[in-house]
């Protein structure tokens, strides 16, 4: 009876590993089963939908290599995770731009990695719209990873651990572009950021009792910057020109992909949830602090064909208010995302 006891007690604490996030950072070939994807209350249903590409422990940590692994890049330098560190809601910390191989620079800002499966577009001018296709950009960007995905192919087929992991995610041993990618969306597919003081204090659970100064600053953003940035992602993924005077680079943002006069120097609404651990801000990382974010958007417009008209002349606010906004702000930062074991870099 006692041994039987055990018994049970093991097999409970061995399902309660994944919720737990304290598991093993190597998968086992007898645990590669399905992992549940949960919608938080209140959110809408994810833009990216796993029915196509079902999300599996054993899916989920070959993802997890491959977004740690520096053999994806041309000088074995560069990762995925190496510009979007978890400390920092997966953005680059005190980096205005990406650094890549050979110490080069790019010319916008890294963006912070957080609820991707509700994003309709990825990078800073939607130049792709499916999350599947997302790391095939930075991959072969001849300033980020400067590789080609053949390249990439040959050196993780070659890897008998690689192989390994490829055939419990995916039933063989067969290495190919369509397989990573996919892998990779199940690993960022699975990065929700849910659980901030904001969260509990609308859901109404423990730890969500807001200060005077933090509900003055959510009424302050729900009427002047929720336009915008939209509960409960704080994005509406819209591509809007913000205001931002052009620099030397004069980055035109979505106007590279569509075309269209009408998107000069717009570019994509980024959300705000971890937002006090993403500086820099803006896409090409100008601003060193949500202060001066909110100082552009009070005095520093600058004004041109296809500002938004919701910023013309810009917002109003006291100081009173951008004080309590920032306070508000700080309520977005959801540290059991930026502290979970599950998407730290493998060891």
């Amino acid at each position: 009876m006692k041994k039987k006891y055990v018994t049970v007690l093991l097999i409970l604490l061995v399902a309660g590993v994944w919720q737990a996030g304290c598991r093993k950072d190597t998968i086992s070939p007898d645990s590669p089963g399905p992992i549940a994807f949960n919608v938080p209350a209140g959110w809408p249903q994810p833009a990216y939908s796993f029915a196509a590409n079902p999300l599996t422990r054993a899916g989920f940590e070959l993802g997890r290599k491959l977004f740690y692994d520096v053999r994806l890049s041309r000088d074995n330098t560069i990762s995925c995770g190496s510009c979007h560190q978890q400390s920092n809601a997966f953005a680059h910390a005190d980096h205005a731009l990406s650094h890549g191989v050979n110490d080069l620079l790019g010319t916008r800002n890294t963006p912070g990695l957080s609820n991707m499966a509700w994003h309709t577009t990825y990078f800073w001018d939607g130049g792709v719209n499916n999350l599947e296709s997302q790391p095939i950009n930075p991959i072969q960007n001849h300033v980020e990873m400067d590789m080609t995905m053949p390249e990439v192919i040959a050196r993780v087929g070659a890897d008998a651990g690689y192989r390994s992991r490829f055939r419990m995610a995916f039933g063989d041993e067969g290495v190919n572009s369509q397989r990573i990618f996919k892998a990779m969306a199940q690993f960022m597919g699975a990065m929700v950021s849910a659980d901030s003081k904001y969260d509990r204090h609308v859901n109404g659970t423990a730890g969500g009792d807001f200060t005077a100064s933090e509900l003055n600053g959510l009424s302050v953003f729900r009427q002047k910057c929720a336009g915008c940035h939209k509960e409960p992602l704080f994005s509406d993924f819209s591509f809007r020109n913000n205001g931002l005077a052009p620099t030397a680079v004069n980055d035109t943002g979505r106007i590279h992909i569509t075309g269209d006069a009408a998107d000069r120097y717009k570019f994509k609404v980024p959300s705000l949830r971890d937002v006090a651990l993403t500086a820099p801000y803006m896409h090409d990382g100008r601003f060193t602090s949500l202060s001066a974010v909110l100082e552009h958007y009070t005095g520093g417009i600058h004004t041109s064909p296809t500002l938004d008209g919701v910023l013309t002349g810009g917002l109003s606010m006291t100081e009173v208010e951008k004080h309590d906004v920032l306070n508000f702000l700080n309520t977005l930062t959801d540290t059991t995302f930026t502290k979970d074991k599950r998407f730290s870099e493998p060891r």
